[in-house]
């Protein structure tokens, strides 16, 4: 469908006339009606009932309004999306997880301008659902998340592997009645695993969906939970967290998710090298 269509519906439905929305669109009034008499014969429904006092939406039309701002806001996103800067050959618009960003992604982006100076870098970071969807509807190249969902024509490769470990301010109170103890959701594996470890813990009173928010609110109140051994580590050494004992480690794995393709262009190739390359160099650093 032409986007022209549905942006003269629009611009009729708001001035309340054809006229007034000719006007605006700098057209004939005649182009108008022609414009959304296409559209009518298109979806086989009569959008406008037009009278002395103006127009006014079918039912249809009421119905059909929803879906012609989402193609408007679509397109304008898109052509928005792929403007390129001068200079610049492509552009790459890769998504992460948060706890990915300063993980990975932060540092590959200095490390992907100095390897292909010439492709434009888009960055976001989102939930996994919110990611996954973006790839698959073609709006993201790469995407960093933990729990990739499998979809036809979606490539998804390990990237890297973490420890998660409990630690406490007080190693005398660690899981004592579970009154301290700050759940974080680390994804669906983490809380099978962790409901299988510990079946008769009472359901914490705190818990959040961001191991940073975690970790914040144990050190300023006390506490224990499970992190990332490198998000701890310091916090170990200087003696403000100490790891609890005899309980186990848990493991989280991180992805990359990429469409499939037969081939790749080669800085595209440069992009998902330099991913794994990072991944390896922090997963080393974290050990």
């Amino acid at each position: 469908m032409d986007i022209e269509l549905a942006r003269t519906f629009l611009e009729v439905l708001e001035t309340g006339n054809f006229k007034k929305a000719a006007d605006r669109l700098n057209v004939t009034q005649s182009t108008v009606s022609m414009r959304v008499k296409t559209l009518e014969d298109l979806l086989g429904q009569r959008l406008f009932r037009r009278s002395k006092a103006g127009t006014e939406l079918t039912p249809a039309g009421h119905h059909f309004n929803q879906y012609a701002v989402a193609m408007v806001r679509a397109w304008q996103q898109a052509r928005q999306d792929i403007a390129l800067p001068a200079g610049y050959k492509a552009a790459l618009n890769v998504g992460a997880q948060y706890d990915l960003w300063d993980r990975v992604l932060q540092p590959w982006l200095p490390w992907m301008r100095k390897a292909v100076p010439d492709v434009a870098l888009r960055a976001e970071v989102a939930v996994p659902e919110v990611l996954t969807e973006r790839i698959n509807i073609g709006l993201l190249d790469i995407a960093l998340l933990y729990t990739p969902q499998s979809r036809p024509q979606i490539v998804i490769e390990r990237l890297l592997d973490e420890r998660l470990v409990m630690v406490t301010t007080n190693p005398k109170r660690a899981l004592q009645e579970g009154s301290d103890y700050v759940i974080v959701d680390w994804g669906p594996d983490f809380r099978s695993e962790h409901g299988q470890t510990f079946p008769d813990m009472e359901t914490p009173a705190v818990s959040v969906n961001l191991g940073e928010l975690g970790l914040a609110y144990v050190l300023r109140n006390g506490g224990s939970g499970y992190f990332p051994i490198r998000m701890v580590r310091r916090h170990l050494k200087a003696g403000r967290l100490h790891r609890v004992e005899g309980v186990p480690e848990f493991a989280r794995t991180a992805y990359i998710a990429f469409p499939a393709a037969e081939d790749y262009v080669e800085w595209f190739k440069t992009a998902l090298q330099g991913l794994r390359h990072v991944a390896a160099d922090e997963a080393s650093e974290a050990d």
